[in-house]
């Protein structure tokens, strides 16, 4: 499909609803992140409901937030133009299943506190609602990639 009718084959309504998605996604990061970042021994004991003092740990801790940190901004690159950046949309929908099977999987066995529950709930509506957009690309005859 032509560039002219896949950046217009999103319109009105529709792509501002999807942008909006992207930037409700970007500060779920963010919510995350930010504190992550700047507290995250106390971020840790909230999701799992124990102290993190070994400071090797804490340093690696904060690096998974900053990643979170750099998902965030992607999604918000993607709210600009969501059809020019798929591929950021399913990186992103990936690490968001993956972390939040991971952390579920934490969770079955005892390792999490209950704040795990609303980290996983939100990441998974992101994936199904990230889903529904690839959906309503292909219903719409346009390239993925």
């Amino acid at each position: 499909m032509s560039a002219q009718h896949a950046a217009t084959s999103f319109a009105g309504r529709e792509l501002t609803l999807f942008r909006i998605l992207f930037c409700v996604a970007a500060l779920w990061n963010f919510a995350g992140a930010i504190p992550g970042l700047t507290d995250p021994a106390g971020m840790f004991e909230r999701e799992f409901g124990r102290a993190l003092t070994d400071p090797v740990m804490v340093s690696v801790y904060r690096g998974a937030w900053g990643t979170a940190l750099l998902y965030g901004f992607g999604f918000l690159l993607v709210a600009l133009h969501p059809v020019r950046h798929t591929g950021i949309i399913l990186m992103g929908g990936l690490g968001k299943a993956l972390f939040a099977l991971n952390l579920f999987q934490m969770f079955l066995n005892g390792w999490t506190s209950s704040f795990a529950i609303v980290v996983i709930a939100g990441d998974a509506v992101f994936v199904a609602l990230f889903a529904f957009f690839f959906y309503r690309m292909k219903s719409k005859r346009l390239d993925i990639f």
